[in-house]
């Protein structure tokens, strides 16, 4: 969060207890909560999230959803996408050290001076006309399986001298 802090991103999340507790860190941060999640509300979410990627805000969603599986990418994404034509990209953050919390997507709190690696993918086009939603959904789902696998297997160097910080082809 501290990394897009104060750039109004629109993120939906969920009602549930854990919802309102992360959406409220997400508000300190700068972040608006747009509520909805894959399980409800979905329709009312998408479509606050088009509306504000038409009035030229950026969105983010957690890809896995609020139930999961973890790391398993749901269609709220592609979706939008295809109803925007707009690109996406995925990301993973990674920890070398954490507080991890027994939920069902292990969510972690870095400890103080934790070293974190947080891995952006290619940008993911999908068209309007791209009528083969689970191809794009494989895109998306490959995009972020990469991701977290450079992150978590180079977490520990970042930081250090030589680290590809900018390396593009994921």
């Amino acid at each position: 969060m501290y990394l897009w802090r104060g750039q109004n991103v629109r993120v939906m999340s969920s009602d549930s207890f854990d919802g309102e507790y992360t959406g409220r860190i997400m508000q300190k941060f700068g972040f608006v909560k747009i509520r909805g999640s894959s399980s409800r509300f979905a329709v009312r979410a998408l479509l606050g999230m088009k509306r504000d990627l038409d009035r030229g805000w950026n969105v983010a969603f957690t890809l896995d959803g609020p139930r999961g599986p973890r790391h398993q990418v749901k269609p709220g994404p592609i979706l939008l996408a295809r109803a925007t034509g707009l690109p996406m990209v995925a990301f993973h953050i990674a920890l070398t050290d954490a507080w991890v919390l027994n939920t069902w997507d292990r969510l972690m709190i870095p400890k103080p001076f934790s070293r974190v690696l947080v891995r952006i993918s290619s940008i993911i086009p999908v068209s309007a006309e791209d009528r083969d939603k689970e191809k794009a959904l494989q895109g998306l789902q490959a995009a972020l399986d990469r991701c977290r696998e450079f992150a978590e297997v180079n977490v520990g160097e970042a930081g250090s001298a030589g680290f590809p910080f900018l390396e593009r082809h994921v």
